[in-house]
């Protein structure tokens, strides 16, 4: 199966420039780039369905280019967007670069000898161009006119509130400019982007015809929504990064369990590596029995390997299962400290828990669990608390150091959903 097969197998080709000369070309191994504006120190899920693209390219033998733009993040891209970006100074950038490097080895072979991937700043070949020279040579093959067209630029220029500057509005002739340059200096013959990039594509496909006299090809891949129409990546906390700094692994795994389960098999090809006959075994048993979320579960096991590595996902997977009232034997430390995060804590004094300790219906109250001491027993003797995942019954029971996990903390859990860590200080 060729690349262009796979993409529109797995539903990722939504524009082509002369699709049938492209499947000719990439009949022998050709270098192609995907570029991204460093205006964080860490890439997130939105980021996954290109630079994946890229690695699907690299595992079939062409060469993959990944263009950090410390010259066009420091504009910032119009695309999608409805309000001008905030500018960021060269030392974020170059500190975002610099972090987001470490996330791309993961995504990218770097290493491999056939066909390493290669990452490159956009900077290196525009900090030496002044404006005039820029203006002069680039600027000249593009006619205002043209520029307005784009989707861009016009649904921003309609937008009389807000508008778009001349800074946003140039944009466009810097990620021309760094298709030439990528043609030229490297022998670039393809970039990808996401949908909303068409616009500035096709604008470095003519910018380099009229440089070089080269044809080169531009490939867009959808823009991802969820089936209920909200932004993909998104939740109630804010975006989904790939740093585990910014979204836990337990948080990251989460993400991709949660999938509407209208989603599932259309997500499992865009940000998975399984293949046809895995996912159509998964799409089969879905349809028969959702129930068991046997697809979420191989999606969210895949997309927290390839981010995090097996080791990170099982940890998630463990917490969950513990957020589920499985038992905590043989818990590590660092897996607990996942869960800490998604619970509620409290804190006590550790002399509490000394000696004969604390009655567990005081620390349910003092937990928040329990509104009142009676309404804790009440609660207890009804068989709806849970010490460290473990029935209590007993309202006479005390909590004391001897249920402290690592020395420091104790899970609460009151019914099926209602936890709190208390830790002890």
């Amino acid at each position: 199966m060729s690349i262009i097969a796979e993409l529109n197998w797995r539903g990722l080709v939504a524009d082509c420039t002369d699709a049938a000369e492209l499947e000719k070309k990439i009949a022998a191994p050709i270098t192609l780039y995907c570029g991204f504006d460093p205006t964080a120190d860490s890439l997130h899920v939105g980021n996954l369905v290109p630079l994946l693209a890229l690695r699907r390219f690299q595992l079939l033998g062409h060469h993959p280019i990944a263009v950090a733009g410390g010259a066009t993040g420091s504009i910032g891209d119009p695309s999608g967007k409805t309000a001008e970006r905030q500018l960021l100074t060269r030392e974020i950038l170059e500190h975002n670069i610099a972090c987001v490097k470490t996330q791309l080895a993961k995504l990218l072979d770097f290493e491999t000898k056939q066909n390493p991937a290669r990452l490159v700043d956009n900077a290196s070949w525009t900090q030496g161009i002044s404006f005039l020279d820029f203006l002069r040579d680039i600027g000249k093959h593009f006619s205002v006119n043209q520029m307005v067209a784009k989707e861009s630029v016009r649904a921003r220029m309609e937008d009389r509130e807000v508008g778009i500057s001349y800074t946003e509005f140039s944009y466009m002739l810097l990620q021309a400019f760094d298709f030439m340059v990528l043609c030229r200096d490297a022998n670039c013959e393809l970039q990808i982007g996401g949908s909303d990039q068409w616009g500035n594509i096709t604008a470095g496909i003519e910018l380099t015809r009229k440089k070089t006299g080269r044809q080169v090809f531009g490939l867009t891949l959808p823009l991802i929504t969820n089936t209920d129409g909200s932004k993909f990546g998104k939740t109630a906390a804010g975006a989904i990064w790939l740093d585990p700094r910014r979204t836990s692994v337990y948080k990251f795994y989460q993400f991709w369990i949660n999938t509407d389960d209208r989603d599932v098999i259309r997500y499992l090809k865009y940000f998975t590596f399984l293949s046809a006959a895995e996912i159509g075994a998964l799409e089969k048993s879905h349809a028969e029995n959702p129930g068991p979320r046997i697809a979420h579960k191989a999606l969210a096991q895949a997309a927290t390997d390839l981010i995090h590595g097996p080791g990170a996902t099982a940890e998630a997977v463990r917490a969950s299962e513990i957020l589920f009232g499985g038992g905590l034997q043989d818990i590590a430390e660092n897996t607990f400290n996942e869960i800490i995060g998604e619970v509620p804590t409290r804190e006590i004094e550790q002399s509490k828990l000394a000696g004969a300790g604390l009655p567990l219906a005081e620390l349910l109250v003092h937990a928040g669990l329990c509104p009142s001491k009676g309404q804790a027993r009440k609660d207890i003797e009804g068989g709806g608390v849970n010490i460290n995942n473990v029935r209590e019954a007993g309202a006479a029971r005390a909590v004391t150091a001897a249920d402290l996990l690592f020395g420091r903390h104790i899970l609460l859990r009151k019914g099926k959903k209602n936890y709190v860590v208390i830790t002890a200080k």
